[in-house]
C-alpha cells in the first residue's frame, strides 16, 4: 500500500534540520512514495521547485497565497510565472480567500486570487485553493473566472454547501488531519465527496492528526487521514489510497 501525500510544506523553515533525512525516511520506510510541496510565496515556491528538482517522488506548486501579501507585486507574479514553467510543477498554489485571519484585504485577495487563475490558465496548469471562511466569495470568483484545468480546495473546510458547489464545478476535495479531530463531525461533509473527486493530504508541518494533535505533522501521517475516511464510507483503508493516489495523479497530470 502506497501512498501520495497532495499537500505538504516541506519548504517550511521547521524541516530545516532534519529535511533530507525526514523525507528518505518518509519514501524509504514509511511507503509515502509521492508528495507535492506546495508554494505559498516567491520565496517558498522557489524552495518547493528546488526540492521537487533534487527528489524523484517530489512534485510542486507555485504561487502566492492571501496570507502572503506582501508578496503581492507585478514583478513577483511574473515569477510566478516563470517558476511554473518548471518540468516538476504540476499546479498554481496555494492560491485563494482566507477571511479568518484577515477581512481588512478583501480585495486585494481578490485581485492576487483572480490574477494567479489567470497565469494558471495560461500556463496550462490547475490551481490549488485555500479557503477560509469565505467560500461564497471563491465559489462566485471560480464562477466568474473558469479555471481551465480546474483543481482542488486543499485542507478542504467541512462546509457541506461549500463541498456541494465546489464538485458541481469540477473542483476535486482535499481532506487532511482535521477530519480525525473529536469535534469535527466530518461523516456526512466527507460522505459527499464522489471518490473520484478525493484526495488526502497532511498539510504539514500543521494539522497533525489524532493521535497527534499539536505535535509536528509529517507525510507519515497520511494515514489517518485515509483511515479515517475508510471507516466513514465503509471501505478498506487501501482503496481509499489507490483512489487518492489515482486521483492526484490525473488532477495534476502525473503520469
Amino acid at each position: 500500500m502506497e501512498f501520495f501525500d497532495s499537500h505538504a510544506h516541506y519548504n517550511d523553515d521547521i524541516f530545516k534540520d532534519d529535511r533530507d533525512s525526514l523525507l528518505l525516511k518518509l519514501y524509504n520506510e514509511d511507503k509515502i512514495t509521492s508528495i507535492i510541496c506546495s508554494g505559498y510565496n516567491v520565496q517558498k515556491s522557489k524552495l518547493a521547485v528546488e526540492l521537487s528538482n533534487s527528489y524523484s517522488f517530489i512534485y510542486s506548486t507555485v504561487g502566492i497565497s492571501p496570507n502572503d501579501l506582501q508578496d503581492f507585486t507585478n514583478d513577483n507574479l511574473r515569477k510566478i510565472e516563470e517558476l511554473a514553467k518548471e518540468p516538476k510543477v504540476v499546479a498554481i498554489g496555494e492560491i485563494g480567500l482566507d477571511y479568518y485571519w484577515s477581512k481588512e484585504n478583501k480585495a486585494e485577495q481578490k485581485e492576487a486570487f483572480i490574477l494567479q487563475i489567470d497565469i494558471a490558465n495560461k500556463v496550462g496548469l490547475p490551481i490549488v485553493i485555500h479557503n477560509r471562511d469565505a467560500y461564497i466569495d471563491t465559489i462566485q470568483i471560480l464562477k466568474e473566472h473558469p479555471v481551465k484545468k480546474y483543481g482542488v480546495f486543499h485542507c478542504c473546510q467541512l462546509n457541506q454547501e461549500l463541498i456541494k458547489e465546489a464538485v458541481k464545478l469540477g473542483f476535486y476535495i482535499s481532506f487532511s488531519g482535521n477530519i480525525t479531530f473529536k469535534n469535527a463531525k466530518s461523516e456526512e461533509a466527507v460522505k459527499l465527496v464522489p471518490k473520484n473527486k478525493l484526495l488526502i493530504e497532511t498539510d504539514s508541518p500543521y494539522l497533525s492528526p489524532e493521535p497527534f494533535r499539536g505535535k509536528r505533522n509529517d507525510s507519515s501521517n497520511v494515514k489517518y487521514v485515509a483511515k479515517e475516511i475508510s471507516e466513514i464510507c465503509d471501505c478498506s483503508i487501501d482503496e481509499i489510497a489507490s483512489i487518492s493516489y489515482e486521483n492526484t495523479r490525473k488532477l495534476f497530470g502525473i503520469i
